[in-house]
């Protein structure tokens, strides 16, 4: 009895939860439906505006930096990278012999075992270092590409302004640090990317 009840029950589940499911496709086709209707009535008694005029109307303008804080981030970069330049030549000269062209290691017959992995250890950290430098040199490569295409600067997930101020502490920054930590644009980015959905 309670085995026969029971499927009743998910019998009655199931047809609720497909009824509610025909519902909300109802709505969502009236919804997508009602504002096709609008656009085309507005296109119907415009019909002068041009395709131009049509996008500009569609996305926000999006806005840049100007010439002079473009140059001082570009001297910025500029002279990151210099500095980080000078610091893997100083670690290249530090891993390699500069007559040979090898990578420097310690005799194996005098130093110790301990002394040999505590090497090994030193060798790894510089490479590290080397790697990180080098993958940073690239970014302000980019970075330097987005400052002559005119791209520095804006958020490349809402579009907006990233503040100076972070892009004086990390200028290959391409987002606002809220999205960079949790991986959610920042309030103002929110309210941008809500208005973009609307239109």
């Amino acid at each position: 009895m309670a085995k026969k009840g029971s499927k009743s029950i998910v019998k009655s589940t199931v047809a609720v939860m497909k009824e509610r499911a025909a519902r909300r496709a109802k709505l969502l086709k009236k919804t997508k439906a009602a504002p096709k209707k609008k656009t085309i009535n507005h296109a119907a008694k415009k019909k002068t505006v041009s395709p131009t005029m049509k996008i500009t109307m569609k996305l926000p303008a999006v806005k840049t930096y100007g010439e002079r804080d473009l140059r001082h981030f570009r001297d910025l970069i500029l002279e990151k990278k210099k500095e980080t330049m000078e610091e893997l030549e100083t670690l290249k000269e530090s891993m390699m012999d500069v007559t040979t062209g090898e990578y420097v290691s310690e005799s194996s017959t005098y130093s110790l075992h301990m002394e040999q992995g505590t090497d090994a250890m030193e060798r790894e950290k510089t490479f590290l270092f080397a790697s990180r430098g080098s993958k940073f040199v690239n970014q302000l490569d980019d970075a330097l590409e987005r400052i002559q295409n005119g791209t520095y600067g804006i958020c490349r997930v809402c579009q907006l302004l990233v503040p100076k101020e972070r892009l004086e502490a990390v200028p290959t920054a391409q987002t606002c640090a809220e999205y960079k930590n949790t991986n959610m644009p920042c309030e103002r980015g929110r309210i941008v990317l809500a208005r973009m959905k609307r239109h």
